[in-house]
């Protein structure tokens, strides 16, 4: 069964993107999609630390680029999946009435340690220890799927 995935982060240029190209090289059979709520880098390849950080692990993003979050998203997908709180309460301010698309924090699907938030990595500079989380983040969502 294909699962329609979108993951959300601030600008859509470190974590999302990332968390994109992660599950999608783990379950290419996913249509998977990457938003930010601001519309600080529409139009932007990811920031180019996290591309270098994820091409080490053979993971490529140089094909997306960063768009902003819409409330039609919430008819497109099956799960949207947020790198912090204070991105699942922007998504949630845009629900349309009668939306039941579920919305979770990403870490939710790491087990109890992970934490409530995947770090940003462009604020923390710490681009491998972002993708090893995400890597964890995305494993368990298609165990769970």
């Amino acid at each position: 069964m294909s699962k329609r995935i979108l993951f959300v982060c601030l600008g859509n240029i470190c974590r999302s993107p990332s968390a994109h190209a992660v599950t999608r090289r783990l379950a290419p059979g996913w249509e998977i999609d990457s938003a930010g709520t601001s519309d600080w880098h529409v139009g932007e390849p990811p920031y180019g630390p996290m591309q270098q950080a994820a091409r080490a692990r053979g993971i490529e993003m140089g094909d997306l680029r960063a768009r902003q979050f819409h409330a039609g998203d919430f008819g497109r997908f099956d799960l949207i999946v947020a790198m912090d709180a204070d991105n699942l309460a922007r998504i949630e301010a845009l629900r349309p009435a009668g939306s039941t698309t579920p919305v979770r924090l990403f870490t939710g699907f790491a087990g109890p340690d992970a934490g409530d938030h995947v770090p940003d990595p462009y604020y923390t500079r710490d681009f491998d220890g972002c993708l090893d989380l995400i890597e964890i983040c995305a494993k368990g969502l298609i165990e769970t799927a």
